[in-house]
């Protein structure tokens, strides 16, 4: 599933296309994927005008001239491609979707513009969705009620930080930095790297860890995670950004699916890899010792 950078490239890339664009046609083919009646639609997104996208956790809301929203979170296979009259972008998991002809059999929903161009969202699992709402009713849906505070939102603090991790004390560190309920977005790729970053085993238990700690750790995560969204996103095998280009950020990991590699603080010592909250954990054993239980 994409993380925090990757679709917040997505968005920034979008946004740079979508913009005062006016929606004229809608089609799809799984109704679970777009969930919405045929009068919302004909009434509040059928010729009106895309005014923003926004980001929120791992969920992408593009703002319509209606006061509604599209609400689009492209789960494990989901995947947006803009197709102009001499451009193709392709932002999500790619497939033949980026070179070949659209719509295809993964395509969910199509989007087609006054000016002939169209926006595809595919998804080959059928695990994402589109859903149209009222703007003023998104920060109510269950998913973003629950979801914990934006990482990289400037009012987020250390302080706050600590806090919010501290509620869950005798919890696995790496398990609290994926719960979405505690910190917005944090997947498991920017776990393992901020956690290596910090010097602090991913098994460890929050009691253990002193404030000293976490405000590296903190740091440590906002700073990684903005250097990938300047990177372009992580890219795992099956991402690419806007412009269908793959994300250069695991071409820097430190930790992340370098298992069998030296560490870069350790030379002697190797990357290893194992399973802690249930995820694939990547960890250097002189870097990131266990506390005694």
């Amino acid at each position: 599933m994409p993380e925090l950078p990757e679709v917040e490239t997505v968005r920034t890339g979008l946004s740079q296309l979508l913009l005062g664009k006016l929606i004229a046609k809608e089609e799809h083919d799984w109704p679970k994927g777009f969930p919405n009646t045929d009068f919302d639609v004909q009434s509040f997104m059928i010729g009106v005008e895309i005014l923003g996208i926004r980001r929120r956790a791992k969920v992408l809301i593009i703002d319509l001239s209606s006061a509604y929203s599209l609400v689009v979170h492209l789960k494990m296979t989901g995947q947006l491609v803009f197709v102009g009259r001499d451009y193709r972008f392709g932002a999500g998991h790619p497939n033949d979707s980026l070179v070949g002809s659209l719509p295809d059999k993964s395509t969910r929903v199509t989007l087609t513009f006054d000016d002939g161009s169209r926006l595809f969202f595919n998804d080959q699992r059928k695990f994402g969705w589109m859903r149209l709402l009222p703007t003023a009713e998104v920060p109510n849906i269950d998913f973003f009620k629950r979801v914990g505070p934006e990482p990289l939102a400037d009012d987020f603090t250390a302080t706050a930080f600590r806090e919010r991790l501290k509620v869950r004390q005798n919890s696995m560190i790496k398990a609290v930095l994926l719960d979405q309920s505690v910190i917005a977005g944090v997947g498991n790729i920017y776990a393992d790297e901020s956690l290596w970053a910090a010097k602090i085993h991913p098994a460890e238990r929050v009691k253990n860890i002193g404030d000293r700690k976490m405000n590296t750790l903190f740091n440590e995560l906002r700073a990684i995670l903005k250097l990938s969204i300047d990177k372009g996103g992580s890219s795992d095998k099956n991402y690419v950004n806007a412009e269908g280009k793959r994300g250069s950020y695991l071409s820097f990991a430190n930790v992340f699916r370098r298992e069998g590699k030296p560490c870069f603080r350790h030379p002697d010592t190797l990357i290893e890899k194992s399973r802690v909250a249930g995820r694939g954990t990547h960890t250097c054993p002189k870097c990131q010792k266990l506390k005694a239980a």
